[in-house]
């Protein structure tokens, strides 16, 4: 048996995505699986060593993960300088990221780092070209494209189940408590602008890979923020100031003339299948995805709705619906992505959710704030 352990120094996971669904649900989970199995005789096995600022958090953090207690560090420039750590991961506050991301490209060291990969796209774009001059793999997390709802809409868009798609709507956000009375839900920072904090800097992100992705590259858009919520408590009671968005509302022009529009907020009540729901209308059929399920209707399945309000509707619309089977196993959508990227650094595999494609969401989360603060429609133009 052949193994390829690969050191991968993970700074910053001591927060709540990192430690959930990067260490926990996605490295570790891969370590007791045995490892990916690439052939019968060939495996790879991730060897994380974790770097915070905190050595107790840490310390407690790698028992959680099943790690052994001389794989954590509070020394960054320590782990880089070790020849056995081949892969720098950042989940550091975004402000953060381009000096540890910058760090490691001089180390010589694979770069996949989360999202936003910096507070501009002119910032996230020279990181681009820095790791691409330096001969460095290079990745950012997109684990909305595994999802299995979205997995399945993609199957139907891939098999001309639509026919010509019209348009896709996007629902997306839930209730997070202020912290008055209740346990937050999210960390007080992102409701602070000076902190890097909003929706839209967090989710149109999120958005512009989901949409190129399934949909195609987007052309133009309008946006319109909002603060709903002016002010919090902190994770220590105290209460503060909003200075950051909380809600947005996007409408997308694609250049295949598809409309996307996508609401985004954290001061909504659910009240849809899912926290994430996308309809998609096409000339063919229509679907609508949530985070692990998707249901359709075909053309030949379209009731005739005729509007009348002075009587109960005689159509129940939900049973003209069909759930679209699960043909497949899914994984955490974190845990696929990680393993497809360890697959390139090691076996060269194809990756193409590089750093071009990082910079290409902190531009249309500019470009929002911009359409926001100008009130108008903007171009997206091309990067790269």
């Amino acid at each position: 048996m052949t193994t390829h352990t690969v050191g991968i120094i993970m700074n910053g996971v001591t927060g709540r995505m990192g430690t959930n669904q990067h260490l926990l649900r996605s490295i570790a989970a891969i370590i007791a699986q045995g490892g990916i199995r690439l052939s019968d005789d060939e495996v790879i096995m991730p060897d994380p060593i974790l770097v915070g600022r905190s050595a107790s958090k840490l310390a407690a953090l790698a028992v959680r993960a099943g790690l052994p207690e001389d794989r954590i560090t509070t020394n960054l420039d320590s782990a880089l300088a070790d020849p056995h750590n081949i892969i720098y991961f950042d989940s550091t506050l975004t402000g953060q990221r381009p000096n540890g991301v910058r760090k490691a490209i001089k180390a010589g060291k694979h770069i996949y780092c989360e999202k936003p990969t910096a507070t501009t796209s002119e910032e996230a774009l020279k990181l681009f070209k820095e790791v691409t001059a330096a001969g460095l793999k290079n990745g950012v997390v997109q684990d909305k494209l595994w999802l299995p709802g979205l997995l399945k809409l993609k199957y139907l868009i891939d098999t001309g189940f639509f026919g010509k798609i019209l348009s896709v709507r996007g629902e997306f956000g839930y209730w997070v408590f202020t912290g008055e009375y209740e346990k937050l839900q999210r960390p007080s920072w992102n409701y602070r602008k000076e902190d890097d904090g909003g929706i839209i800097v967090d989710m149109l992100c999120h958005w512009q890979y989901v949409i190129q992705n399934l949909f195609g590259e987007v052309k133009s858009l309008s946006c319109l923020g909002a603060t709903h919520i002016p002010e919090r408590w902190d994770e220590a009671g105290k209460k503060y100031k909003c200075t950051a968005d909380d809600s947005a509302y996007a409408t997308f022009e694609l250049e295949n003339g598809v409309i996307c529009h996508f609401n985004s907020s954290w001061s909504v009540r659910v009240d849809r299948d899912d926290l994430l729901t996308l309809q998609v209308d096409g000339t063919h059929g229509s679907a609508v995805a949530g985070l692990r399920d998707c249901k359709a209707q075909a053309l030949a399945a379209t009731p005739r709705c005729i509007w009348n309000p002075d009587i109960d509707s005689p159509i129940d619309y939900k049973d003209g619906w069909t759930r679209v089977p699960s043909n497949a196993t899914y994984d955490n959508a974190f845990k696929v992505q990680w393993e497809l990227f360890l697959r390139h650094v090691v076996k060269n595999e194809p990756f193409p959710w590089n750093l071009l494609q990082g910079a290409k969401g902190v531009q249309l989360a500019e470009l929002g704030l911009k359409s926001w603060a100008e009130r108008k429609w903007v171009d997206v133009p091309r990067l790269g």
